[in-house]
């Protein structure tokens, strides 16, 4: 593919940001990717392992003459970190995120902007319980969606060059609006996260049940409930506050189900647990025939040498 921008500055050097930096490589999609982490430890570990072809030791560097600028840190900082890039954005350049909540994003970072910058927030719909610099592959994306949530009146160039972009790395791209984008992330991601953090936290609280069995029996449902629960902390403490009201909607309704199949299973209704159950395992059939997911034995994991 060709080169989308001659610049690209990745603020946050993550598991979203370094997989972002392998894939547009792969692709050829950038000219040159500069990166800038918080953190000194973590911008020498990707000088390390040649993540981006520039690591800054100030934000300010990172974002100069940059034609797109990728906030990939945790939703509660993007206000702070928009506030620091605005005086050192070029006219003309696009700042885009990452974040997994767009309503407040939106709310945070647009008012720090230049008017003459592109603000347009996107979420790729794909991720692993790692972190950290080390944590990057180019695949990640592959096949997954990328929602972009521009504003009405972004230019219409700016819109199509964010999502070339995100085609060449791999994504299917759709535009959505923040409050639904909101809604939908509540129920297919943030509280399917939080009721495992949940379960987790109550197998952990339950003496009558030792560590050990935990751990030795955990190859049934409850390992993939610790794979979430395993997930970058700040972080989804940081979607919860910021996406308060849609989360606590989706898990009122959840409540509601979880006790109407309390009451089937203490009278017995059968019925009612099998027709729920078929209802729920088709939705499983669809996520594997839209591509998302596989149906090889044990979700297509490698099997463990013993």
């Amino acid at each position: 593919m060709a080169v989308v921008y001659k610049r690209v500055a990745l603020i946050g050097l993550g598991l979203i940001a370094s997989s972002m930096f392998w894939a547009i490589k792969r692709g050829g999609l950038a000219g040159t990717v500069t990166g800038y982490a918080r953190s000194a430890e973590t911008r020498d570990t990707a000088r390390q392992i040649g993540l981006c072809d520039q690591v800054c030791d100030t934000i300010n560097d990172a974002v100069q003459d940059a034609d797109l600028v990728v906030l990939c840190v945790p939703v509660g900082a993007m206000g702070a970190v928009a506030a620091q890039i605005a005086p050192y954005l070029k006219d003309g350049a696009t700042v885009s995120d990452v974040g997994s909540v767009k309503r407040d994003v939106i709310e945070q970072v647009g008012p720090h902007l230049p008017a003459s910058v592109a603000f347009i927030p996107a979420h790729p719909l794909a991720g692993t319980e790692h972190s950290g610099p080390t944590s990057g592959f180019a695949e990640l994306f592959d096949n997954r969606w990328c929602l972009l949530v521009p504003a009405d009146g972004t230019p219409a160039p700016a819109i199509a060059a964010l999502r070339t972009l995100w085609e060449g790395i791999g994504c299917n791209v759709e535009e959505m609006d923040a409050d639904h984008h909101d809604l939908v992330l509540a129920v297919t991601s943030h509280a399917p996260h939080l009721i495992a953090y949940t379960m987790v936290g109550v197998a952990d609280d339950l003496r009558r049940v030792t560590d050990s069995e935990v751990i030795k029996y955990s190859a049934a449902g409850f390992r993939d409930f610790t794979r979430i629960a395993a997930s970058d902390p700040t972080m989804w403490r940081d979607v919860f506050l910021t996406n308060k009201d849609a989360t606590l909607e989706i898990l009122g309704r959840f409540t509601e189900e979880l006790f109407a199949l309390q009451r089937a299973i203490r009278t017995g209704d059968g019925d009612h647990l099998h027709a729920y159950f078929t209802r729920t395992r088709a939705i499983r059939r669809g996520i594997i025939e839209a591509g998302q997911d596989t149906d090889a034995p044990d979700f297509g994991r490698a099997k463990l040498k013993p």
